[in-house]
């Protein structure tokens, strides 16, 4: 089979990782993949490294009937059989790309959670309608994409999935940031952008330090455009040595090894990566309680918590509950890592992902 991947912003976020563990997995089954990209970025370079045609297509909008004439070239001349897209402008694109190719299967993963308006209501009504499949990552996301004139029955709910780690990790952060064994570490693996509610978990890291008498660091790995005004925030509210910004990081996999909870207050989630990765660690996960995030963390899981979105002293008092608790954050370490072992891990994700494809084909 002969999959395109198709990403406006080819950049280093959730939805990437998702597009390079497809094309990583299914490469190695022997499937032949193929990307596409309008704009540049550290997938890209990532995606250089394997064995993959690639091709750049300037997408000036979601109704660039040139660039629909393009990937149907493409998809033409590589007799391509799957073509997948990510977000709502390369779907659209993807599906005007009918118009002269009919040989392709479209098929979109929503990874975002977005109310939209009237016009886009419309619009998805008629554009998707000429969607072969749709994923959604999670049971909310489902509801948001009906909600928003997707077709039901077209809509597939696969959850996004890592894979569990067969071996423990050694850290080396604490010896880097020189974090004594006696202090608790919390991370946090983010965008600073506004719906990752890092203000909020600055307040929170504020309330608890107040209410703590555990010593405790809070690690924040991650870039973005609100980078330097959370750092003003943490020098104004004296936690310059309570929150440490690590900036954008490639070795999460060793912060997490090195943490002892993971926190995640976003004000709106699909369903998170990190949290999935913080779980393979083994981490107590405390978290808002929007988008698909209950679908992970729940009264079945006993991973961790979830709290509302903007309650301060909420989510430090839950934070602290596991904190000074053994045995409750023992509990949710050994449940966090069955959940990813047994409900997202990336086997179960691949074989639902492929066996649409091939449903789709015969």
């Amino acid at each position: 089979m002969k999959i395109l991947y198709l990403i406006n912003y080819a950049g280093k976020g959730g939805t990437e990782k998702y597009v390079r563990t497809l094309i990583d997995e299914f490469s190695s089954r022997g499937e032949r993949c193929y990307f596409a990209y309008n704009e540049n970025g550290l997938l890209t370079e990532q995606i250089k490294d394997k064995v993959v045609k690639t091709f750049r297509i300037n997408i000036r909008s979601a109704y660039d009937i040139k660039a629909a004439r393009e990937i149907a070239d493409i998809c033409r001349e590589n007799r391509i059989d799957i073509l997948h897209t990510q977000f709502p402008r390369e779907n659209f694109v993807a599906v005007l790309s009918k118009l002269f190719y009919k040989g392709t299967k479209v098929f979109y993963t929503n990874h975002i959670i977005v109310h939209n308006n009237y016009l886009w209501k419309t619009a998805n009504k008629i554009m998707t309608h000429f969607d072969d499949m749709v994923f959604a990552v999670c049971n909310y996301g489902k509801e948001v994409l009906i909600e928003n004139g997707f077709e039901k029955d077209k809509i597939q709910v696969i959850y996004n999935g890592i894979q569990p780690l067969e071996n423990p990790v050694e850290s080396k952060i604490r010896a880097e940031l020189n974090i004594g064994s006696d202090i608790f570490v919390i991370s946090a693996l983010t965008r600073y952008s506004s719906e990752k509610g890092l203000p909020f978990l600055i307040d929170t890291v504020y309330e608890l330090k107040k209410n703590s008498s555990k010593k405790f660091v809070l690690l924040i790995a991650g870039d973005g455009e609100m980078y330097n005004e959370i750092g003003e925030k943490i020098k104004s509210m004296g936690l310059g040595g309570t929150v440490i910004q690590l900036g954008y990081r490639n070795d999460t996999a060793n912060i997490l090894a090195g943490s002892d909870m993971f926190v995640n207050l976003s004000s709106t989630e699909a369903l998170s990566f990190a949290i999935l990765e913080a779980l393979s660690h083994g981490l107590p996960v405390v978290a808002t309680d929007v988008g698909g995030t209950d679908d992970i963390i729940n009264f079945d899981s006993e991973c961790g918590v979830l709290v509302k979105y903007g309650d301060t002293a909420g989510a430090a008092k839950e934070i602290l509950k596991i904190m000074e608790n053994d045995d409750l954050r023992e509990f949710y370490s050994e449940n966090a890592v069955k959940t990813i072992s047994y409900k997202f891990n990336t086997e179960r994700m691949l074989n639902k992902i492929m066996s649409s494809y091939r449903d789709m084909m015969y």
